[in-house]
């Protein structure tokens, strides 16, 4: 069995940070979200793998190489532009050959992994099988409606009248009969080949498409809010250890990780929180949920619910919350100026000006 990882997109939802660093390579809890994702596929037991890139092509090269860091072997295969999922298919088909494979979209993570759904698919004998997970709002999302045998009878993508709130996550199986189903479907109105028109051609002509409904957590990081509620939730799974230095002016209060080389005096540290090598923190506070990568400075300033990206520093800051902070960039108070209030009020009125 084979592995598709696509990792082609431009992350236009994510800029400014992807104006210059592809989306899968966002760090969460200062690990990036490919390398989750390369780990999953390892731990199902895959390792020959299909990458399909881009326009970022060159950084994730960089950052995967040939696989062998991850126990993979990578081939990676360019798609001249993002002419949708079924698409990578279809330009994949020399390398896929006529064998099993699992697709996983480079910007989605599935706590726990993939074994169990990759097991499923082994076990049986459906031309494809697809991962689902219930949730609020099926309208944006492909949504998967099933028989009583948990078999797919339809999918359809973002419909405005759901009859399911079973949406399909970012992680398919598939058997050789796929190549004929994206060879025979038609471009959508967004003019991209959708991989759910190639499953309902499956399932239209009598094809099995199975199915593995998960109940734990996933996410796609489609946006800022996105990639903070993923860092949250992986940062909740963190040990706390300290490899760097932390002076006797410093508290750790819960799980702090604190990586080798990185220097904490005189500041506070709320867990769950991970300090990167090389990373200085300096009469600051840093609160929970926050991962700040290596060689960064936190100096005389707050954050919290934040990522800090790779050499970035931050100086004489109030705070920051909610923020994700790019590589080498730099934060500082801004000077103080005097303020002036031009009024015209009327009798009897009460004012509150602040200072």
């Amino acid at each position: 069995m084979k592995a598709l990882i696509l990792v082609g997109g431009v992350g236009s939802r994510l800029r400014p940070i992807t104006h210059t660093s592809a989306k899968q390579l966002i760090p969460v809890a200062n690990i990036p979200v490919l390398s989750y994702v390369l780990n999953s596929i390892k731990e199902a037991g895959i390792t020959e793998v299909g990458m399909v890139v881009g326009a970022t092509a060159t950084e994730i090269r960089e950052a995967v190489g040939d696989g062998a860091q991850f126990g993979l072997d990578v081939t990676y295969l360019q798609q001249d532009a993002p002419r949708g999922l079924a698409d990578a298919v279809l330009i994949s088909r020399d390398f896929l050959g006529d064998d099993d494979f699992v697709m996983y979209l480079g910007d989605n993570y599935v706590v726990d992994g993939i074994v169990d759904f990759v097991d499923d698919f082994r076990r049986g004998e459906a031309a494809a099988q697809v991962m689902l997970a219930r949730v609020d709002d099926p309208r944006r999302f492909g949504v998967a409606e099933l028989d009583a045998d948990g078999r797919v009878t339809a999918v359809v993508e973002k419909p405005q009248d759901p009859r399911s709130d079973l949406a399909v996550v970012g992680v398919y199986a598939f058997g050789p009969a796929v190549h004929e189903a994206v060879a025979g479907i038609k471009p959508s109105w967004r003019d991209e080949l959708e991989i759910t028109d190639a499953v309902q051609w499956l399932v239209d002509r009598g094809h099995v498409v199975g199915s593995t409904v998960i109940d734990r957590y996933w996410k796609d990081i489609a946006s800022v809010t996105d990639v903070l509620e993923m860092n949250r939730h992986v940062l909740e799974t963190v040990d706390g250890r300290v490899d760097g230095e932390v002076d006797e002016a410093s508290e750790l209060v819960g799980r702090v990780v604190v990586e080798a080389g990185a220097k904490i005096t005189g500041s506070r540290i709320v867990g769950p929180a991970v300090i990167g090598a090389d990373t200085v923190v300096q009469d600051s506070y840093v609160g929970p949920f926050t991962s700040i990568e290596g060689n960064c400075r936190i100096a005389h300033s707050e954050i919290q619910y934040s990522i800090v990206l790779r050499g970035a520093s931050i100086e004489g800051v109030a705070r920051v919350e909610d923020s994700v902070i790019g590589r080498e960039t730099e934060v500082n108070a801004a000077p103080r100026t005097s303020t002036a209030h031009r009024l015209v009020l009327g009798d009897h009125s009460r004012v509150r000006v602040g200072c």
